[in-house]
């Protein structure tokens, strides 16, 4: 039962005189404190604190509307409103059970001195861990419809904090991650280099991307990102690299406006994380907590999954997506003469089944099975791919009535070229042959160019279209996991039926470019991860070999590979190699064979963000955990007191580590595998190699346990 405890502490009618006399206005929750106050123009600045330690200074807050100079300043409050809210509530799937929702509230109403005298109210939301603030705009004669040119929202930092960052793209999150102080943000080089990102646009030298990680001198740990993305377009930051200041900086759609609004509205919340411990900002639920409850009332159907896929195979070269490598010429039946390497056919698909049926897998994506991959991308053509047609070679009856047979369900893929328009219109009936053959869930992608052109993937029709995709889905019981769109903002929580999205640097990178630097999933849990969960589609065995480009590797070791199912979490977990390098390892498969997608409680060990992280998970209704520990390119000996297990009962751990001569660029693929008797006293060292990992499985002691020594 959700638990709501509200306390209204005041409701204040304040006129002018308070903005001149400068009087604060207050709000905090344990070492967190917010202020906030009229300037001597009336205009909107806060500030914020953690314990003695001063994290934003005073910093601006305002709406500039286009044609309109008049609405960011002469500024008089009316009424104040605080409230306390203290509740909890339960999350179809995720990292916990339970997620307590603790906030001081703090409304303020403010209204124009002069002019059209319109109306703006700022709630800021103070958490434990941090701040969330948004702009609201209330019904009022004087603003109906109108246009956001810019926001003049404010972070100004006190330091040159170290940073984790990538360029502030308009239409890609799939950079490498630079770690420098604020002073040395320029994102025009890694923008001009990054020719292995199909799509880019860096309008800002200076513009970087949220969730944004820092750290200070003094060891404070600070992420800035938004919360409740809808209506709305995405913010980026511009850096002022000399005063360490960071302004909001919207994404503009194909006229150059920012937002189109219709009072009565409001923006998405801004988000300010802070806490002097690394493994705190991991465990934060404020993203999650700032967006509303799920609009989908039976979730029933809503189920997290693990999966393998055609599509790892396509990625290295080993087949194609298409089906023909010309369209302009027919064989005899009508149809294009077929390449031959097509991964997608009936025969390879059944294979794929059938190793899931084996191996606990509960579906099976197949990419490139419908019409249109032979002249899909680089073109900006609008009509690309029927969502309802398949090749020749894939039967899609058979193949959904052997799935079924083997109770395997298949994932349907939905790839738009970046043709938003065309796949708006083919929605109805795409989801309709969903449900016709039994597909429960859907990967969509947008590589390209957007259409309508002129638009981006960050922009506000944009971030529309994503939340219309999750809408039909949910109507048609399908659920979604997005590739290249926006990066999560906790709608997760609104549409549990959106599992996951890539918005990120992925595994796929090491298959068909220089990859992702030994310390990328180090980084990716404090950064993109902070808005929701990523389908980084992890577990690749055959870490060198499986490409023609000399040196071309995964850059972690094979146990590595294990642990992220645990430090990257997903609902939606693909087992991204392919079948035959898996049955090689089977020993090291039955990690991936076991761990869970949904869990019950979640403890966060150790983290330092471009370092380490080592997490704990408790599975949902068995008693059992499992545990995950990456290191960067330098090796680390992890501690691990299993104290987060019940007192009094005995487990087995098996341990999937790093052989000791493992190394992820000489030796990736060497691994051993241990089991031992252990208990909430034990204290485990997981010896992690340099680019390396660990995965645990820790389950209760059976009596088929017999013999399995103890941990010392």
């Amino acid at each position: 039962m959700k638990k709501i405890f509200i306390c209204l502490f005041s409701l204040i009618t304040i006129h002018g005189a308070i903005a001149q006399e400068n009087k604060a206005i207050e709000a905090s929750m344990n070492k967190v404190k917010l202020q906030f106050m009229l300037d001597e123009d009336g205009r909107p600045v806060y500030s914020v604190n953690y314990g003695q330690s001063e994290v934003i200074k005073a910093s601006r807050l305002g709406i500039k509307l286009l044609n309109d100079s008049n609405f960011d300043d002469h500024f008089e409050l009316t009424r104040t409103e605080k409230k306390s809210v203290d509740e909890t509530w339960e999350p179809v799937w995720g990292e916990v059970s339970t997620i307590r929702n603790h906030y001081e509230q703090v409304t303020v109403h403010l209204k124009q001195q002069t002019g059209q005298k319109r109306l703006l109210n700022i709630v800021f939301r103070v958490f434990e861990d941090g701040v969330g603030f948004r702009y609201e705009f209330p019904q009022q004669p004087n603003l109906k419809y109108f246009i956001v040119s810019d926001e003049l929202t404010e972070f100004s930092l006190t330091d040159d904090h170290k940073t984790f960052w990538i360029p502030g793209d308009y239409d890609s999150n799939e950079y490498p991650y630079t770690i420098s102080p604020l002073s040395k943000v320029d994102a025009s080089v890694l923008a001009k280099s990054a020719t292995d990102i199909a799509v880019r646009f860096v309008p800002d030298q200076y513009g970087i991307q949220t969730p944004l990680m820092m750290k200070t001198a003094g060891g404070l740990y600070i992420n800035i990102h938004e919360a409740a993305l809808k209506d709305y377009t995405s913010m980026q930051l511009h850096v002022d690299t000399k005063t360490f200041k960071l302004t909001a900086n919207l994404v503009a759609d194909a006229v150059g406006n920012k937002a189109y609004m219709h009072a009565p509205c409001k923006t998405p919340w801004r988000t300010i994380i802070i806490s002097d411990k690394a493994t705190d900002i991991l465990a934060s639920k404020m993203v999650l907590n700032l967006n509303d409850p799920s609009k989908i009332d039976n979730t029933a159907w809503i189920k997290p999954m693990k999966f393998v896929g055609v599509w790892w195979e396509m990625q290295t070269g080993k087949s194609t997506w298409n089906y023909s490598d010309r369209l302009d010429t027919l064989g005899a039946d009508g149809n294009p003469i077929p390449n031959g390497r097509h991964g997608g056919n009936t025969a390879n698909v059944k294979r794929y089944i059938d190793f899931a049926a084996k191996n606990g897998m509960q579906g099976v994506l197949v990419e490139g099975w419908n019409i249109g991959w032979e002249d899909w991308f680089g073109n900006w053509k609008e009509n690309v791919f029927d969502f309802a047609k398949p090749y020749p070679d894939f039967d899609v009856k058979a193949i959904s009535d052997y799935a079924a047979s083997k109770s395997v369900k298949m994932i349907m893929h939905n790839e738009t070229s970046g043709s938003a328009t065309s796949y708006e219109r083919q929605m109805d009936t795409a989801f309709r042959f969903m449900n016709k053959y039994g597909y429960t869930s859907v990967k969509t992608g947008y590589v390209g160019k957007i259409i309508p052109r002129g638009e981006h993937h960050d922009g506000q029709w944009m971030i529309d279209h994503y939340v219309r995709v999750a809408e039909k889905a949910a109507q048609y019981h399908v659920m979604l996991d997005s590739h290249e769109p926006v990066r999560p903002t906790g709608l997760q929580r609104t549409y549990p039926n959106w599992l996951a999205s890539e918005a990120g640097r992925g595994n796929e990178y090491n298959a068909f470019s220089n990859g992702n630097n030994p310390n990328h999933e180090t980084i990716m849990p404090f950064t993109r991860l902070m808005g929701g969960p990523m389908d980084y589609t992890p577990g690749i065995f055959k870490i060198k070999g499986y490409s023609d480009v000399p040196g071309r590797q995964v850059h972690t070791t094979l146990a590595k590979q294990l642990a992220l199912y645990i430090t990257m979490y997903s609902p939606l977990a693909m087992a991204a190699d392919l079948p035959e390098n898996y049955e090689k390892r089977m020993d090291a498969f039955q990690f991936i064979k076991d761990v869970p997608v949904d869990f019950e409680d979640s403890k966060i060990i150790e983290a330092e963000p471009g370092e380490y992280i080592t997490i704990a998970r408790k599975e949902k209704g068995t008693g059992n955990w499992y545990l995950g520990a990456i290191t960067n390119e330098n090796s680390r000996n992890a501690m691990v007191p299993l104290d987060f297990l019940d007192k009094g009962k005995k487990y087995v751990a098996t341990i999937y580590a790093d052989a000791t001569d493992a190394d992820w660029k000489n030796n990736p693929e060497a691994y051993q595998i241990n089991s031992y008797t252990v208990n909430a006293g034990t204290k485990l060292n997981l010896k992690l190699a340099n680019g390396g990992g660990a995965a645990v499985s820790i389950k209760l002691l059976t009596d088929n346990d017999k013999g399995v020594k103890a941990y010392k």
